[in-house]
């Protein structure tokens, strides 16, 4: 598919494609959606950007690989930290994003809107 450069440049975006919930193609299997990425003049891949819904998925998934455990199991400190770091990431612009993070941490939505509330007034 590509030369050694394009390989290079492949291997660069790849740990960045994986955390967004990206998936990787053949740039001439890109549809109108997807993001045609070329290097040194020519297309080399494409990107195909995951739903909204599916990334916040894919993000809570990656935050409970990085802590170790579920995010639910998780102290009161952290999960107010956690609920910070989301709200940064846009999380709850999604639809059913209070829900699913709610979800997630094994709190009610009214604690996770307790949180973001408590962000703004400090």
């Amino acid at each position: 598919m590509t030369g050694a450069g394009g390989d290079s440049f492949i291997a660069a975006v790849k740990p960045l494609v994986d955390a967004m919930g990206g998936e990787l193609l053949p740039p001439d299997e890109a549809g109108p959606d997807d993001v045609v990425l070329s290097w040194e003049g020519a297309a080399v891949v494409a990107v195909r950007l995951p739903q909204l819904a599916d990334s916040l998925d894919h993000i809570l998934a990656a935050m409970e690989r990085r802590k170790g455990m579920p995010l639910a199991d998780l102290d009161r400190k952290a999960k107010q930290e956690v609920v910070r770091v989301l709200e940064a990431r846009g999380a709850f612009s999604v639809r059913h994003g209070v829900e699913t993070v709610a979800g997630a941490l094994g709190v009610s939505r009214f604690t996770v809107y307790n949180y973001l509330n408590r962000e703004k007034e400090g």
